[in-house]
């Protein structure tokens, strides 16, 4: 392509922002500026954190994804660094393990024959009185499993993630979460043969996974390099405050520079992941008072991971342990051993991430490094994983706005919200945060693709991009779950609560 390059500013260097950057680069029609609010890192909640030679990540990124374009993407970027990773990952309750996703044959042996007997009353009563008008995810859960199992297996971690009570939460996110699975159902699949007729209600469990040599972050060092390598920028430590626009059209993005000075890029195109609701906000003139409402009306779910170097053998095979326990505040436990090998730094050791779910200014979130490492040390002996004497120390990790929070109105706020930004002609918003949708990391790369080729005159809609309702656990033959309505995966979201329901 000849005549001269116009200018893209991408903000946000997370798995959807370094996307779009490479591929408009590589159109060979524009110039890229970066901009990444984070000092140190790029990658987002991909990012991989480097402590003292050990690594781990913000959260398991297992790289699989089902459109080929974004895996021939991955595999373009880092050749030859991809391993396959053996995928183990139970349930904690009571000090005991249980298969994940759930087996009902191990999950009854291990409640014993008292627990057994009354799940199984609590079931055949859900079956004999069931919930007839099914609102919630409680609703749903407790219909299939009885309410027994949903106190065990359900509730705890549902709400630990969310913040929010089961009972608020629409029957519609368990639907595709746990599609086609009851009780009954389990253990008829428990006891039939296994073979080539089983047809459509065949699961296959992904046992294995592609994963980076030194974790997603090596992904996207990879993906900014290739941005410098081809005169590209990527800049952090800068805060997108303002973005002027005139006429239908983005001027320019503000931010504050390292040095405390404001730093201002003009663009012809611009395109941000950063989270939709700061978005706005930044916008210069403002915009009307109802968007801004709309806006401040968006939350986000925080988390944080506390890194704990163990010494000594490894505790467990797991890459990740789910913690069912009410009595801990601990969510989720990953051992990076278990990811990679070059992710610990030391033979005799491993590295365990230990995951908090949490709100921006709550308990959790304004304890100190030192209290939330004691915290971790403590849980784990709790859960009997790990004597507090083998920890050798640790470090913390904040992650803000780690997941958007999808209550009963954010649909029909983030519609009048884009509605209004579809007026600005020359920008587009990408990404988990950028859109405030449910990606995984592979769709929000697809978001960057399409905004990349937008570019060039093609007409992508980057909210039609299908989020298919798998979580990557199970795969079911012949079967899909989709949101109609947006064409993508139906969301954990809180439900109206005028809705009469016939208990």
């Amino acid at each position: 392509m000849t005549g001269p390059k116009q200018t893209l500013v991408v903000v946000g260097a997370g798995p959807a922002g370094l996307t779009t950057a490479c591929a408009a680069q590589e159109s060979g029609a524009w110039t890229v500026t970066v901009l990444e609010k984070d000092p140190v890192y790029v990658g987002g909640i991909s990012r991989t954190v480097r402590y003292q030679g050990w690594r781990f990540d913000i959260g398991g990124h297992r790289f699989f994804s089902k459109s080929e374009e974004i895996n021939r993407w991955w595999k373009k970027r880092l050749p030859g660094e991809f391993i396959q990773v053996r995928r183990l990952s139970r349930i904690l309750y009571r000090r005991k393990f249980y298969d994940y996703p759930l087996r009902p044959m191990n999950a009854l042996g291990n409640l014993g024959v008292w627990t057994s007997g009354l799940c199984g009353l609590s079931y055949a009563w859900a079956r004999l009185r069931p919930v007839r008008s099914e609102v919630s995810f409680e609703d749903w859960v407790v219909n299939r499993f009885g309410r027994r199992l949903f106190e065990i297996f359900f509730r705890t971690y549902t709400e630990k993630v969310w913040g929010i009570p089961t009972h608020q939460i629409s029957a519609d996110w368990a639907a595709q979460r746990i599609k086609g699975l009851s009780l009954s159902r389990a253990l008829i699949d428990a006891f039939r043969p296994r073979g080539k007729n089983r047809g459509e209600v065949v699961k296959t469990l992904i046992d294995t996974f592609a994963y980076p040599r030194f974790g997603p972050g090596q992904m996207w060092e990879k993906a900014a390099d290739d941005v410098r390598a081809a005169q590209g920028r990527v800049l952090l430590d800068r805060g997108v405050t303002r973005i002027d626009h005139r006429n239908g059209r983005v001027i320019a993005v503000e931010c504050t520079a390292p040095a405390g000075a404001v730093e201002r890029y003009e663009g012809d195109a611009f395109v941000l992941s950063m989270p939709l609701r700061e978005s706005v906000m930044a916008l210069d003139p403002p915009a009307p008072a109802a968007i801004r409402e709309a806006a401040r009306q968006l939350s986000y779910r925080d988390f944080l991971t506390v890194a704990l170097i163990v010494d000594g053998e490894n505790p467990f095979p797991d890459n990740w342990i789910y913690i069912h326990d009410p009595d801990v505040l601990l969510g989720r436990i990953q051992n990076y051993r278990n990811w990679s090998e070059a992710m610990v730094a030391e033979d005799n050791a491993t590295c365990l991430g230990l995951e908090y779910f949490c709100f921006e200014g709550d308990g959790l979130w304004t304890m100190s490094d030192a209290e939330l490492v004691e915290l971790g040390k403590a849980e784990l002996a709790q859960l009997n994983l790990i004597e507090p004497g083998r920890v050798r120390e640790g470090v913390v990790v904040r992650m803000e706005k780690a997941y958007p929070v999808y209550d009963a109105e954010y649909r029909s706020r983030v519609d009048t919200i884009r509605e209004f930004l579809g007026t600005l002609t020359n920008l587009q918003v990408v990404g988990r945060n950028g859109m405030h949708r449910y990606n995984n990391q592979d769709h929000s790369m697809m978001t960057g693709l399409l905004a990349a080729k937008n570019l060039t005159a093609r007409d992508f809609d980057l909210w039609r991009v299908n989020t298919d309702a798998e979580y990557h656990e199970e795969v079911r033959r012949g079967q899909e779950a989709t949101d109609p309505e947006s064409g993508g995966r139906m969301v954990p979201r809180t439900i109206d609560r005028s809705v009469d329901r016939d208990r």
